[in-house]
C-alpha cells in the first residue's frame, strides 16, 4: 500500500487552473520526484500535501485514510513536513526557538531554555547537522537553514518530507551534501517527495517520478525506465533541441564598457576588463569569488572605494541604481524576488518600472502607453500568465525571471548585467532564456553574464573572465573546456589576466 496518494485533485487561483484532476501514489521509503516546467503545478501539489494549500476538489490519503489538512501544523501532526524553497522562518530568533515554535518547553510560566537547547541539539544531531542551537537563524547560510527545516521535520516524527526546489539557492558542494542526506533519510525509511526541475539531481537520487504539465499528470514512471530525453519530452511535450549546442558568436562592435582597477574592500580588488557591443562576457568563479558583488557595484548597489568605469568612452560615476539606469545599465539580479521585482505589483507594472519617465506626463501615468510598452515585451518574452494585470507573486519562478528581463528590454539598456539567469528555471524556460541572451547580443547589446552553470557559461560566452577570492585570475576564450575553467576557479593553475 502506498504511504501517500492523491485522488482527482484540483486547485485554482484567480485566473489560473493550477491543478486539474491529479491522481498519483507514492510508495513508502522511496524518493519520488515531482517534475514539470515552471507553472506545471508541481509546487502547488507539494504545498497541498504539506497543508499550505487546501484543494478545491479531490482528496489526499495517508496510509489509505482520507486526510484534510487545515494548515501545515495539521500535516506535521500527521507526519508530513515540507522543506520549502522560500524558507518559512523567524530569522531574528535562534535556531532553538525556531525548532520549538508551537511547542515551547516551559518551567511554569517561563521558557525552559535548557530543555529547548537540548531538544534542538538532539534533533540537529539526528541528521548530522553541526549547528549551534543558540545562533540567530538569519545569520546562517541558506544551506544550514534548510538543515534546520529538515531537523525540525524529522524531530517531530515526519515520515514524509517534501523538498520543494531545495537546491535552488545552494552551491554545487552544498547541493551534493543535501542529496547525500536525502539518501540517508531514505535508508532510514523516510519517504521523500522531491519537487524539482533539475534532471541531474532527479536521476541521482529518485526512485520514481510523476511529471506534470499544465496542471495535469502526464505520467508516473520508475527512474530506471527513463532516459533524459524521454523525461524532457514528458515535461515539455516536444523535442527540445539543446540550447547549449555550438552556436556562432556574432561579430562584436565597439567598446561600450571599460572597467579599470575597480575595488570594493572585502569584496573585490583591482578588477579590470572591457565589454563590447554584441559581446557576451562571461564571469566564472566559485561561491564567494566576488562576481555578484561586482555586478552590484556596476549597478550602483554597492560602493566602490576606487577604480574607473568608462561608458561609451566617457568616465561614468555610478552612485546608485538611478544613475546606472540613466547610463543605460540594467541588472538581472541573482535573487529576482528580493532585488528584481516588486511582487505586490502586476506584470504590467513591473515591466514598466524603468520606463516611467517615458509613460508619465505631468505626474500621471498614461496607462495606454504603459500598457502598449509592457504588452510588447510581455509577448516577446512569452510570459505564461493570465494577462498583463496578473499578480507577479502568483507567477512561477521562470515567468518571474522573464518579467525581470522584459523590463530591461523595455528600458532599452545598452549594457545588461545578468546574474544567474536560469537559476530556479525549468529546462524549457532555460532554453528560451539562452536564446534570448544570444538574441540580445545579436541586436548589439553588451551582456555581462554571471553563471555557476559552467556548460551554460561556456556555450554562451564570447570569452570568460575567471575570478577567485575577489580578484581576476585569468581570461579564457569562449571555446575553453570545463576542466580549464575549473582549474582556474579552484586555483590549480593560473593564466595572465
Amino acid at each position: 500500500m502506498p504511504i501517500l496518494s492523491v485522488q482527482h485533485l484540483s486547485k485554482a487561483f484567480p485566473g489560473v487552473q493550477a491543478l486539474s484532476d491529479v491522481s498519483l501514489e507514492i510508495e513508502a521509503g522511496t524518493v519520488h520526484a515531482l517534475m514539470g516546467e515552471n507553472g506545471a503545478g508541481k509546487s502547488t501539489l507539494g504545498k497541498i500535501l504539506a497543508g499550505l494549500y487546501q484543494p478545491d476538489e479531490g482528496e489526499v490519503q495517508l496510509d489509505g485514510q482520507h486526510v484534510r489538512f487545515r494548515g501545515p501544523q495539521d500535516a506535521s501532526a500527521a507526519g508530513i513536513s515540507i522543506v520549502h524553497q522560500e524558507l518559512l522562518f523567524a530569522e531574528n530568533l535562534t535556531v532553538a526557538e525556531n525548532l520549538c515554535l508551537g511547542d515551547l518547553p516551559r518551567k511554569g510560566v517561563w521558557l525552559d531554555w535548557d530543555a529547548m537547547i537540548e531538544r534542538s541539539k538532539r534533533w540537529l544531531d539526528a541528521i548530522g547537522a553541526n549547528i549551534d542551537p543558540k545562533q540567530i537563524l538569519g545569520e546562517l547560510p541558506i544551506s544550514k537553514q534548510q538543515l534546520v527545516q529538515i531537523a525540525g521535520g524529522i524531530g517531530r516524527g515526519a515520515r514524509v518530507l517534501i523538498f520543494d526546489e531545495p537546491t535552488s539557492s545552494l552551491s554545487q558542494s552544498e547541493a551534493l551534501k543535501l542529496l547525500e542526506l536525502i539518501r540517508d533519510l531514505r535508508s532510514r525509511g523516510v519517504t521523500c517527495v522531491y519537487v524539482s526541475h533539475r534532471l541531474e539531481e532527479v536521476f541521482a537520487i529518485c526512485d520514481s517520478v510523476t511529471v506534470l504539465r499544465d496542471g495535469s499528470v502526464v505520467g508516473t514512471k520508475p527512474m530506471a525506465s527513463l532516459d533524459r530525453d524521454e523525461l524532457v519530452r514528458m515535461m515539455i511535450g516536444r523535442e527540445l533541441a539543446s540550447s547549449l549546442s555550438d552556436h556562432e558568436h556574432p561579430p562584436v562592435g565597439d567598446e561600450v564598457l571599460r572597467v579599470e582597477g575597480l575595488t570594493s574592500p572585502g569584496k573585490f580588488e583591482e578588477i579590470s576588463f572591457s565589454l563590447r557591443n554584441g559581446e557576451i562576457l562571461g564571469f566564472a568563479g566559485l561561491v564567494g569569488a566576488g562576481r555578484t558583488e561586482l555586478a552590484h557595484a556596476l549597478f550602483g548597489l554597492d560602493p566602490m572605494s576606487h577604480g574607473k568605469v568608462v561608458l561609451h568612452g566617457k568616465e561614468a560615476r555610478v552612485g546608485g541604481p538611478m544613475q546606472a539606469m540613466q547610463a543605460g545599465i540594467g541588472l538581472v539580479p541573482e535573487d529576482r524576488k528580493r532585488h528584481g521585482l516588486v511582487l505586490s505589483l502586476t506584470a504590467r507594472q513591473n515591466i514598466s518600472l524603468p520606463t516611467l519617465d517615458r509613460v508619465a506626463s505631468i505626474g500621471w501615468i498614461q496607462q495606454t502607453k504603459e500598457r502598449s510598452i509592457a504588452q510588447k515585451f510581455f509577448d516577446r518574452m512569452r510570459v505564461k500568465a493570465p494577462g498583463l494585470d496578473a499578480p507577479t507573486l502568483g507567477l512561477s519562478g521562470g515567468n518571474q525571471q522573464k518579467l525581470v528581463i522584459a523590463k530591461w528590454l523595455a528600458a532599452e539598456s545598452d549594457v545588461l548585467l545578468v546574474d544567474e539567469p536560469t537559476r530556479g528555471v525549468d529546462v524549457g524556460a532555460k532554453a528560451e532564456i539562452h536564446n534570448l541572451i544570444r538574441g540580445l547580443a545579436a541586436e548589439g547589446r553588451a551582456v555581462l553574464l554571471i553563471s555557476s552553470d559552467l556548460p551554460e557559461l561556456l556555450a554562451l560566452a564570447t570569452r570568460i573572465v575567471v575570478m577567485r577570492e575577489g580578484r581576476v585570475v585569468g581570461e579564457l576564450p569562449g571555446g575553453a573546456t570545463e576542466e580549464q575553467t575549473m582549474r582556474l576557479m579552484a586555483g590549480v593553475s593560473s593564466l595572465a589576466a
